[in-house]
């Protein structure tokens, strides 16, 4: 045991005074927070562009009031001109594009004939928000022509708003619901990241002091084994203290944006509603507030976090047994290629399993399925916590990581203590299975 904590000691020591980890630890958050203001200011800023869009109505039934203006499209009407007329004033001007609407007999045909010119592919949205106003006016005129009054129609729309229990009374919402999505979504995300980046940290150490012959003195006074479990740990912890410092960062910072920007903010309504407005907008945004934080104390938190941090460190450490055995078993990363895709592969499908279907539908046989098998549980089932799953699921989820967990780093400390001195030669999954096989 303390050869095994000087080994974890050496490879957190190693890692956190590395330069490039310093400098990453603290300017990461820098970079999110920085690329996520430049997608903001950019979506602002494209919005913020007024596309203007010409019409030609030779059927008559589209009036101005149809093609309102909005903040981002304005609309022109150039029926006068005639749609070949209005293509070429279009391609030549500052015009996003032409909307042309024949004159039909049928609205049936209609509906199919109408046409949209512009120089460049026009956006999914703006297509979207034509058709709606031209799919409703339609639909006016239909009803219209079978005698129904629209103002009648409009009058009968009524919204619904179904409230939800489960059956021992507790109360749930779509807003917790939508919680549990991001929660769920976070974890699993952050475990593939924290795999993919502190795995291959193992897998690299391990190349690094095999090609500079470092390895040859370390397992004259250490087990192959307890190297590889040194090298695990150390490389975990230094990984989650990052995590950790980040927590922190992002706390602070978040503290001093909504600071900053909740003043900036009370000013900036304060100039432009009245007194009676900006009480009931601050009891609004109060009422919002109260009750995100309700929905997210209502979370079974404590059962997640202490099931975020088994699963985290379970799934890390049943994937970076397997970098390091990699590690081993090559002498440069370019050799790492063969062997890399079946260990990402379930980490791959564990990720797009939980964005496909647990998010829909958390208690699916496909859901449930893939949250016990080991390789996949620790994202997929990260996922399924915060809707609640069953404490038989979670004990047999967990029995099998565990299980899988030691077979896997018997058969990696077996490639790693044979690979660990191999030297000139490519190994194949054939010398891989030797190797597990080798009882010297």
């Amino acid at each position: 045991m303390k050869r095994l904590r000087l080994i974890i000691e050496r490879e957190f020591i190693a890692k956190v005074r590395n330069k490039s980890f310093i400098v990453m630890t603290f300017l990461s958050p820098l970079l999110m927070i920085g690329m996520g203001a430049l997608v903001f200011f950019l979506m602002k800023k494209n919005d913020e562009k007024v596309k203007k869009i010409v019409y030609v109505d030779e059927s008559g039934m589209f009036s101005k009031d149809v093609f309102k203006d909005s903040k981002t499209v304005k609309y022109e009407d150039f029926t006068a001109l005639g749609i070949e007329d209005s293509k070429k004033k279009v391609e030549e001007g500052d015009y996003y594009g032409a909307l042309y609407i024949p004159k039909q007999d049928s609205l049936e045909v209609l509906a199919k004939s109408i046409e949209f010119f512009s120089k460049d592919s026009p956006s999914m949205s703006i297509m979207e928000s034509l058709e709606d106003k031209i799919d409703k006016e339609l639909r006016h005129k239909k009803l219209t022509n079978f005698g129904i009054d629209i103002a009648h129609i409009e009058e009968s729309k009524i919204s619904s708003e179904i409230k939800m229990f489960n059956f021992s009374g507790e109360k749930s919402s779509k807003l917790i619901n939508g919680l549990k999505i991001g929660v769920g979504a976070i974890a699993g995300y952050l475990l593939m990241m924290f795999v993919m980046i502190y795995g291959t940290s193992v897998m690299r150490s391990v190349i690094e002091e095999k090609t500079s012959r470092i390895i040859e003195v370390i397992v004259s006074s250490v087990k192959p084994f307890q190297l590889m479990l040194g090298k695990i740990i150390g490389n975990a912890s230094a990984g989650l203290l990052q995590f950790f410092i980040w927590g922190i960062l992002f706390l602070v910072f978040s503290l001093v944006a909504s600071s900053f920007f909740g003043i900036d903010m009370m000013e900036m309504q304060s100039a432009k509603v009245s007194p009676e407005q900006m009480e009931a907008i601050q009891q609004t945004a109060t009422n919002k507030g109260e009750m995100i934080i309700q929905e997210i104390f209502r979370l079974p938190l404590i059962k997640m976090f202490f099931l975020f941090i088994f699963y985290f460190l379970g799934g890390y450490m049943l994937y970076s047994s397997l970098f390091a055995a990699v590690g081993a078993a090559v002498d440069n990363e370019t050799d790492t290629q063969q062997f890399m895709m079946p260990i990402m592969l379930p980490l791959i499908l564990a990720v797009y399993v939980g964005f496909a279907t647990v998010i829909n539908d958390p208690h699916g046989p496909v859901s449930v399925i893939f949250s016990y098998i080991p390789f996949t549980s620790p994202i997929v089932m990260l996922m399924r916590i915060p809707f609640g799953v069953a404490w038989w699921e979670i004990a047999i989820s967990m029995l099998l990581l565990i299980l899988t967990f030691m077979v896997i780093v018997w058969i990696a400390a077996k490639i790693y203590r044979v690979g660990i001195l191999m030297y000139g030669k490519k190994p194949t999954y054939k010398d891989l299975w030797k190797w597990i096989r080798y009882n010297g």
